[in-house]
């Protein structure tokens, strides 16, 4: 009998893609009424996907592999502020896309993803990170030490 491994966190690769889009269309689909047939947002995303991600695009991910299936992933990209004069680092993250499929939640895989992309900001010396959670992820977000700042103002446009 051979026992379940640990779900492991590993970048992103081109082979990925399909599934992380279709990770995407499961995410948002959960959250509001779908107006685009599923086969088109799939081809449409996994296009978008495959020209952004690193290394040929600007944008980090991360997949949870339990077993060869992707369970889950993370996505990031890194902005350059405007160079200041004092000590601040440069650089902020925003983090997106953070999902669990539901067969795989509970057993720390959005914890594991999160550690990815916050190790990841460390290295590059990112001030600070940012997201839009859904009140279900603000627990997983506080207890790696994200708070709401009072500085940060959001239009929405029409």
């Amino acid at each position: 009998m051979n026992p379940i491994r640990t779900p492991l966190v590993r970048p992103a690769r081109d082979a990925d893609i399909p599934a992380l889009a279709r990770l995407r269309y499961e995410f948002r689909a959960a959250l509001k009424p779908v107006d685009e047939p599923e086969a088109e947002f799939i081809a449409r995303c996994s296009a978008w996907m495959l020209e952004r991600i690193a290394p040929r695009g600007d944008w980090m991910a991360w997949v949870l592999d339990a077993e060869g299936e992707i369970a889950g992933t993370l996505w990031m990209h890194i902005m350059d502020k405007i160079p200041n004069p004092v000590v601040e680092l440069e650089r902020l993250a925003y983090v997106t896309n953070v999902y669990v499929a539901p067969a795989h939640r509970g057993a720390g895989g959005g914890s594991m993803l999160l550690r990815a992309a916050i190790d990841a900001c460390e290295t590059l010396a990112v001030d600070k990170m940012f997201l839009w959670p859904t009140a279900r992820s603000r627990p997983l977000y506080a207890r790696h030490g994200f708070g709401t700042q009072d500085d940060v103002l959001v239009r929405q446009i029409d």
